[in-house]
């Protein structure tokens, strides 16, 4: 019979690291629950985000170096997910209360597809399993009705004496945009404290609940409208869109530097319309915008590169009919692309937050049955 004790298992879990925060599962809290009954052992691996690209390879060596233990002849490893963010105490009473991570999606100019990187990347997110918002604050040109198929009218309800507006769905989504209020095609003729107050509104009266991820899509440029949502929102990072063509990267930088004055930290850059793929030569990619200037932009200002979208046609048929190239296209390359951005913005996040005092309301619990 296994002599193996709980403490046992945590040291033999131990070698195995996060690639992303540079320490053991085990110190970071992530082994939970850990069971041990005779030769058999049960424990959970809770890992900070469901995206996570090692989850596989945790799940492996984990079971591995636990079966290598005296006497233990089964190991039953089960993992999980809790999306770290703004600590609750920091979320109590404030803007967004529910949502613990929020996410600026920007450019510095519009046509880079901006809105159609923040519609898959939203859509990206919520098939790892997380609960995602999207939010259209682009109030002169919102898209969401369009790209995401919806055509209905909010409601609103009065609880509390305070009025709050219940947001759509689709796709698995919260969804608020301006354009879901609006008649027809009907413009928006605002000055700018009128835009303050709407983006006010769909901070402050949405009613989005508990969410992993509130992804938000910006107004093209640095005017009124990204500035009031900059400094109003919690924003937990910003990704900036851009093609490789030289004006545009020009903007991107402008972007950039926004973020850096009112403080907020710049996930990356993502280059959209990279390249394209024909349909008979799988094997060449053309540059039609230029080659590799996102890169260098996020190269030259110290933030990461987050990837490659390539052009596909049924991006733009998808958006057209309401149908995200994630879901309306899952095998392509372009859908590839945005889950692996989607990975890579939920560990950048996921890191961000363990440098505040989240992380360390992780608690290791574990039990030894008797055997």
């Amino acid at each position: 019979m296994s002599k193996t004790t709980a403490a046992e298992v945590l040291e033999a879990l131990r070698p195995i690291t996060d690639p992303d925060l540079g320490s053991s599962i085990v110190d970071l809290g992530f082994v939970r629950n850990v069971v041990v009954d005779g030769p058999s052992v049960s424990f959970t691996i809770e890992l900070t985000t469901p995206a996570c690209p090692v989850k596989a390879e945790f799940e492996r060596e984990a079971r591995e170096r636990v079966l290598a233990l005296e006497g233990i002849e089964s190991v039953e490893v089960r993992m999980s997910a809790s999306t770290r963010g703004r600590p609750a105490a920091e979320r109590k009473e404030a803007v967004l209360p529910g949502v613990r991570n929020t996410v600026a999606v920007a450019s510095g100019k519009g046509g880079v597809g901006k809105s159609t990187v923040a519609v898959n990347l939203a859509v990206a997110l919520r098939e790892t399993g997380a609960t995602v918002g999207l939010m259209d604050a682009d109030v002169y040109g919102p898209s969401l009705p369009l790209l995401l198929g919806v055509r209905d009218h909010p409601h609103g309800e009065t609880r509390d004496g305070k009025e709050w507006i219940i947001p759509l769905e689709a796709h698995g989504l919260k969804l608020m945009s301006i354009g879901f209020l609006l008649p027809g095609d009907s413009p928006v003729i605002w000055r700018g404290p009128m835009v303050h107050g709407m983006i006010g509104q769909f901070l402050n009266n949405v009613d989005w609940g508990e969410l992993d991820y509130l992804v938000i899509d910006l107004p093209p440029g640095t005017g009124d409208a990204a500035l009031t949502l900059t400094q109003q929102a919690p924003l937990s990072g910003a990704v900036v869109v851009t093609t490789a063509n030289d004006l545009s990267l020009i903007d991107a930088r402008k972007g950039l530097r926004m973020f850096e004055k009112v403080n907020v930290e710049v996930l990356g850059i993502v280059e959209n319309m990279s390249y394209f793929v024909p349909p008979d030569l799988p094997d060449r990619k053309y540059y039609i915008f230029g080659r590799g200037g996102g890169r260098r932009t996020a190269d030259e200002l110290g933030v990461d590169f987050l990837g490659e979208i390539p052009i596909d046609s049924r991006v733009v048929e998808g958006g057209d009919t309401g149908k995200p190239i994630v879901t309306h296209a899952p095998e392509s390359a372009a859908a590839a692309a945005f889950r692996e951005l989607a990975g890579a913005v939920a560990r950048r996040l996921a890191l961000i937050a363990s440098r505040t005092p989240a992380i360390a309301d992780a608690n290791i619990t574990w039990s030894d049955a008797p055997g």
